[in-house]
């Protein structure tokens, strides 16, 4: 399926730079990368772990109140 986008001209020229860094790349699968990782469930459970701070936190951790204190 495909979609129209609408992108800024000015951002238009950033992807255009980066593109011209990264030949490999084409413009659908930054974009398509880039809304994957924005739209992606975010679990700061194992941040929590790596820096000591707790224990087997659950996954929910960095939204949930109780491990914000």
């Amino acid at each position: 399926m495909k979609r129209t986008l609408y992108i800024p001209d000015e951002l238009w020229a950033q992807l255009e730079q980066y593109l011209d860094r990264h030949p490999e790349e084409n413009p659908s699968g930054v974009v398509q990368a880039a809304l994957t990782e924005k739209l992606r469930p975010k679990n700061g459970s194992r941040l929590l772990e790596l820096t000591a701070i707790v224990k087997n936190a659950p996954p929910d951790a960095s939204v949930n109140e109780d491990y914000l204190q």
